[in-house]
């Protein structure tokens, strides 16, 4: 049996048979979605490492944790079909909704939110529930700016760069949850938040006189935030802790310390899952959500720990191909969304490594937490929405 060259000046018609699989593939980037589930697995099996012993000795069930993240995990795979399902020319008329919801999540904390671990900036829902209206903020602004960007273009009529209205609307749209997160206060998602919206404006062309200007004064307010006291004694005691890394290490460098050991303890391949010793003797605090890097280091070595980097850069390079090939409003999505998840991964692996402050980010997909998995869950549904247009 032989096949017949087919002319490429012909159409291309799908044959009866081929319908049914195109219509539940079509125009998904299926490596993507594959990274995005390898690497919440791959994290269910490290929360599960860091939490089994700790659970046991306190007479709880050692896979309480494992079996919530993977219930995390259903969740995430509804919300990410649901944003896949998006038709991207929609997203003008979805993306005031989501950026107007995320700030009201944030208004809402500051009135009814809980304080956990030094930041106000949780909902609580019942005796089990939270929510973190901050992680969803970092979603609704880039899908906020990039709406604004392209309809103000499109009302100049012209392809040249923003206006100064235009870059002074932009970062109102960033002031506003910006201060409202600071006041909780939670400096890794301002951080996050503030990369994010960096990255919307240089895709959307802004001048350089802007983005310089805007790095000069986060420089400023940073030092004046410093010295004003706006940022909570904690979160001081956190960067002297990352400037000198022998600053009381029973104390606020502890955290960094010991994950330092476990890291150490892995070598090249690993103690093996669920014999490292600083990881099964709870040495490490928070090792389930900031520290769960620490984890793979130990368990898994080098190779694990450079195993799962690797995943991260492929996720990144993949949303860079969708941000390539997809029109403006996809674009700069596509682009917020990768300095949005490339900064948080750098700050999270860099703060196990003493590389940069503790700041309490979670490690994308693979840290334990339900908001930021869902909120990173909808993003790449985003992504996927947006892909699906382009190659519509």
């Amino acid at each position: 049996m032989t096949l017949a060259a087919r002319d490429p000046r012909a159409p291309f018609t799908l044959t009866p048979m081929a319908l049914p699989l195109d219509k539940r593939a079509r125009g998904y980037d299926i490596p993507l979605a594959v990274i995005t589930l390898a690497l919440a697995l791959i994290g269910s099996v490290l929360v599960w490492a860091a939490t089994r012993n700790a659970q046991q000795a306190v007479g709880g069930n050692p896979q309480a944790f494992f079996y919530r993240h993977l219930i995390n995990i259903v969740v995430a795979a509804a919300l990410f079909l649901a944003a896949s399902r998006v038709d991207a020319r929609l997203l003008r008329l979805v993306g005031p909704i989501v950026y107007l919801a995320s700030l009201g999540g944030l208004l809402l904390v500051m009135v009814a939110g809980t304080t956990i671990n030094g930041a106000h900036a949780w909902i609580r829902l019942g005796s089990t529930v939270e929510i973190q209206p901050a992680e969803f903020m970092k979603l609704g602004l880039v899908v906020g700016m990039a709406v604004l960007f392209v309809q103000r273009a499109e009302q100049r009529e012209d392809e040249g760069p923003p206006t100064t209205r235009d870059v002074l609307l932009a970062l109102g749209l960033i002031a506003v949850p910006f201060a409202l997160i600071m006041l909780q206060p939670d400096l890794g998602s301002a951080m996050v938040l503030a990369c994010a919206a960096f990255g919307v404006l240089i895709t959307a062309d802004v001048p350089a006189r802007w983005t310089i200007g805007l790095i000069v004064v986060g420089v400023l307010v940073a030092v004046i935030a410093v010295r004003a006291g706006v940022l909570a004694e904690y979160q001081l005691a956190r960067f002297k802790a990352f400037a000198d890394p022998s600053h009381d290490i029973k104390g606020d460098g502890y955290n960094v310390t010991q994950a330092h050991i476990a890291i150490a303890n892995g070598g090249l391949f690993g103690k093996g899952l669920f014999h490292g010793p600083q990881t099964n003797g709870g040495y490490v605090p928070e090792q389930q959500t900031d520290f769960v890097f620490s984890v793979a280091g130990e368990e898994f070595g080098l190779v694990g720990a450079g195993t799962l980097i690797a995943l991260f850069g492929l996720l990144c390079w993949r949303a860079l191909r969708i941000a390539r090939d997809s029109d403006a409003v996809g674009r700069l999505v596509a682009t917020g969304i990768v300095c949005w998840f490339a900064f948080q991964i750098f700050q999270n692996i860099g703060m196990n490594l003493g590389l940069t402050p503790v700041t309490g980010v979670p490690l994308p997909f693979v840290s334990y937490g339900g908001s930021s998995m869902f909120a990173q869950a909808l993003a790449v549904g985003l992504l996927q929405a947006v892909h699906r247009r382009s190659v519509a």
